[in-house]
């Protein structure tokens, strides 16, 4: 019997399944063909599928009010997008086409607000809740847009300090603020205490002192984020019982603080055997805070998320053509692809972060072992590793074949471009592949277009002061 790639995966995972199946013998992302795709670009290429975008938003909102309604919590759920994993206008859109509340990081974020508010994409009633450091131009940025209508944005506090900095440009205007609380951190962590936010012991202190009796200081919300994000594990309770507990204190001295918020994500799916039960977190989140607070007598809080990575993640993919095969001795056969792994998916490389790695073809070949590798110089140039077996697995193909093998790294829709630095210069001057929007019309039929065209020798050039500027 021929060990084809498609019996592996068939036998290993359930498949097809939600964003992946096979048409006519090679792979479909949420029914897109890959092979039409391929076709008419080339390679290399990365892919945005923006009706993700929505359909992820969707799931989150549901599954909250459904829980609220199921318990019988009194508060309301607020969805935001953080604009870090993904500042692209298009993303930015698809998201708020499901009018999600949006999260900022930096005083360059509140441009892009700005933009949108020009440009009637979002109304002056959205909420928008500002993290990150505030230097001083991020709060004077941030006033500014309160001043033009802004009246749900929220200042959340990452230290003592930066509320002596919004005092200092405050004048007489009343701003909404919250607080991050810092959590203390995994215990493999290299540090015990985050970085972000005030400690757990000062935040009480820090209120009643600075804020409560502060006629221009409305405290609106509490916030912690676990970086490791939203999982069944002692570790997440833990933190989430203690910010928890935090939370109806505080709101024993304060009549103003309403709102939850849950920093940190839902995972997304990095491998195909993926078992993640959205629904039953979601609702232990809800019960645990209903409960939390009937028992204290204080009202339930609305509840926030900030979903970045789980809202865009699934949403893309990097497609490649294997341009050789080098068999380097007797058990590590390479394959390499037509740009550099470490300028496409830089998660991979910095952080170790797992993709679904798939064929686009040749499903009915026989499999190997091999390792992926890019074009570049640099050792550090590939990817070897899969979610379980740590070892990756493809089709084997010869050299004489007429079709050549593509794969695609799944669900890197997140941070990528934002590592990497989109356009610009890249690592060995390989130039950043063309991006590819596939999208939905009202009538539910595909259409595709290429948002940007791979960079030019030119476009590098210049920016690197070669060319002259006209």
């Amino acid at each position: 019997m021929k060990n084809t790639y498609f019996n592996l995966i068939e036998q290993t995972y359930y498949f097809p399944q939600e964003g992946f199946d096979l048409m006519n013998g090679y792979l479909t992302f949420y029914g897109v063909s890959i092979k039409y795709l391929i076709e008419k670009y080339g390679t290399p290429f990365r892919l945005m599928y923006l009706p993700r975008v929505g359909d992820q938003i969707k799931k989150a909102r549901n599954l909250f009010n459904r829980a609220m309604k199921k318990i019988g919590y009194n508060g309301t759920y607020h969805y935001c997008y953080c604009t870090k994993c993904s500042h692209f206008h298009h993303v930015v859109s698809a998201a708020l086409e499901h009018y999600v509340n949006l999260e900022t990081s930096s005083s360059f974020d509140i441009d892009l607000i700005e933009q949108l508010y020009k440009e009637g994409e979002i109304d002056n009633k959205r909420v928008i809740i500002h993290n990150g450091y505030k230097s001083p131009e991020y709060i004077g940025k941030i006033l500014k847009l309160q001043k033009i209508g802004f009246v749900n944005s929220i200042i959340v506090l990452d230290s003592r300090d930066e509320l002596n900095r919004l005092l200092d440009q405050l004048g007489d205007s009343k701003v909404k603020i919250g607080i991050r609380v810092a959590i203390e951190q995994e215990p493999q962590a290299t540090y015990y205490t985050s970085r972000l936010g005030l400690p757990h012991n000062e935040v009480i202190d820090f209120y009643l002192n600075k804020i409560k009796d502060n006629p221009k200081l409305e405290f609106k919300m509490l916030h912690f984020f676990v970086d490791s994000g939203i999982k069944e594990t002692l570790y997440y309770w833990g933190e989430f019982h203690k910010v928890l507990k935090l939370y109806v204190d505080l709101k024993k001295e304060s009549d103003t603080l309403n709102s939850f918020n849950l920093g940190g994500g839902f995972p997304i799916r990095n491998h195909l055997g993926f078992e993640y039960d959205y629904e039953y977190m979601i609702t232990e989140i809800v019960r645990n805070i209903h409960e939390a607070c009937m028992n204290a007598g204080v009202s339930e809080p609305d509840i926030y998320t900030e979903f970045g990575k789980y809202t865009v993640g699934e949403s893309g993919a990097s497609i490649f053509k294997v341009l050789e095969q080098k068999q380097q001795n007797d058990n590590e056969l390479w394959y390499l692809v037509d740009n550099s792994l470490m300028n496409t998916i830089p998660d991979a490389w910095s952080m170790h972060e797992k993709f679904i790695l798939l064929p686009v073809n040749k499903w009915n070949s026989e499999y190997v072992r091999v390792n992926i590798g890019g074009i570049s110089c640099d050792h550090s140039d590939y990817y070897d590793s899969e979610y379980f077996e740590q070892q990756i697995l493809l089709p084997k193909y010869s050299d004489d074949e007429k079709e050549p093998l593509y794969i695609g790294f799944f669900h890197t829709g997140a941070y990528q471009d934002s590592l990497s630095g989109y356009g610009g210069i890249k690592h060995c001057l390989i130039p950043s592949p063309k991006h590819v929007i596939v999208d939905r019309d009202s009538t539910g039929k595909f259409f595709d277009y290429v948002y940007r065209h791979e960079q030019t020798v030119d476009d590098m050039l210049n920016i690197l002061g070669y060319i002259p500027k006209e």
